[in-house]
């Protein structure tokens, strides 16, 4: 009996490692057939934030050709700000000398006419010319450009003047003019200046010219050319001829 019970332990103790063998075997070999997992990426801590998108700075050629463009509009408005004050000047000139005669009370019985004209030879050239009548400005231009210089004549005054007595002032200014080895010519400026007294006539017009020219000869300094002619007309109302004529030897 003992003998029996014996065996059967033995026997259910061989079926119980079996069956533990058996599972165990069995899980293994559903480990090994199961899809692998993939493993969940770390989460990064601490990250630089993603760089900014940056723009282009725009092309210096673009910046300097915007600087070139106000240069020049500046310049433009600088111009146009000198014509008008010169304007200005010769309307309130004008305004001055139209006062005294309104308070001379000879409205229309002289007038002057005042001209400019250049002989000036080809080593100068003409950039800056202003004529004051009385000591008051009638006329004044600076060019650089050598527009004034290319007129050759030009008008400085037409209008009433009080008769009598009068002093007309000019100042000339002129730049050398040169080429090759004469080019240093344009590092030099001459400056003229002179005047002259006239006696308006009652119920005449006083025509006179001024006249910028060269004087002397290849023995003159250069600095001694540059001169001033005055041309005086008188002209009596009605008429169309000179009825007497005043004009100094040129210096």
């Amino acid at each position: 009996m003992t003998s029996l019970r014996t065996g059967f332990s033995r026997g259910a103790s061989r079926a119980l490692g079996i069956l533990v063998i058996s599972l165990l075997a069995s899980a293994s070999a559903r480990a090994e057939t199961a899809p692998a997992q993939p493993a969940a990426a770390p989460t990064p801590t601490g990250a630089p934030p993603a760089p900014a998108e940056t723009t282009a700075a725009p092309a210096a050629g673009a910046a300097s050709a915007d600087q070139g463009a106000y240069t020049v509009r500046l310049r433009g408005l600088e111009k146009n700000v000198n014509e008008l004050k010169e304007q200005i000047f010769r309307t309130k000139a004008r305004l001055n000398l139209l006062k005294e005669t309104v308070l001379g009370g000879v409205i229309g019985a002289s007038r002057a006419i005042i001209h400019h004209k250049n002989e000036m030879g080809s080593s100068f050239r003409l950039v800056k010319a202003a004529y004051a009548l009385d000591g008051v400005q009638i006329y004044a231009k600076a060019d650089d450009t050598g527009a004034l210089a290319e007129m050759g004549d030009f008008d400085v005054y037409n209008g009433a003047i009080q008769p009598g007595s009068h002093t007309l002032s000019v100042a000339l200014t002129y730049q050398g003019n040169g080429f090759g080895v004469f080019s240093y010519l344009k590092g030099y400026k001459f400056n003229v200046k002179s005047s002259h007294t006239f006696v308006a006539g009652d119920s005449k017009t006083t025509n006179i010219t001024v006249v910028g020219y060269e004087k002397g000869n290849l023995t003159t300094q250069l600095a001694d050319k540059p001169a001033v002619d005055f041309r005086v007309n008188v002209i009596s109302a009605g008429e169309g001829g000179a009825t007497a004529a005043a004009a100094p030897a040129k210096k």
